[in-house]
């Protein structure tokens, strides 16, 4: 397996994060972040801003990178490498898009009943922390 490289955008909006319902493999029906492979000649965080919109429509200002972890998904076949990011929403409704079935903002102390991938979850709780420490930055 090649691995293909990939951004994921924690879109953060107030006590809610942005949550896609995966339409294709690997993880198919599943809630992930929005994101998508990186295209040629394309730089991460443009590919990160690219990929929410195209997936949800939502705009953001991206406030860091959280982690790069590998995706390893031998029943799909493929081997990610997915540079997460964090993000503060700051325009649109999600509306399904790509290759997405569903795009909705859940809020961040709902998110154990989904049923995650544990990076997943801990990147989401990564970013939150980012955010965290941004706002208690002095200026």
């Amino acid at each position: 397996m090649i691995p293909i490289p990939a951004v994921g955008v924690v879109c953060l909006k107030g006590d809610e994060v942005l949550l896609i319902r995966r339409g294709t493999p690997p993880r198919v029906g599943e809630w992930s972040l929005p994101g998508g492979r990186l295209e040629a000649g394309e730089r991460l965080a443009d590919a990160a801003l690219r990929e929410l919109r195209e997936e949800t429509g939502v705009e953001a200002e991206l406030i860091g990178l959280i982690d790069v972890v590998d995706g390893l998904f031998p029943e799909a076949g493929r081997h990610y490498v997915l540079i997460d990011y964090a993000a503060v929403w700051t325009s649109g409704e999600p509306v399904a898009g790509d290759d997405a079935v569903e795009a909705v903002f859940h809020r961040l102390d709902r998110l154990e009943p989904l049923g995650m991938w544990s990076e997943t979850v801990r990147i989401i709780h990564e970013a939150v922390e980012a955010r965290r420490a941004k706002a208690d930055a002095p200026l």
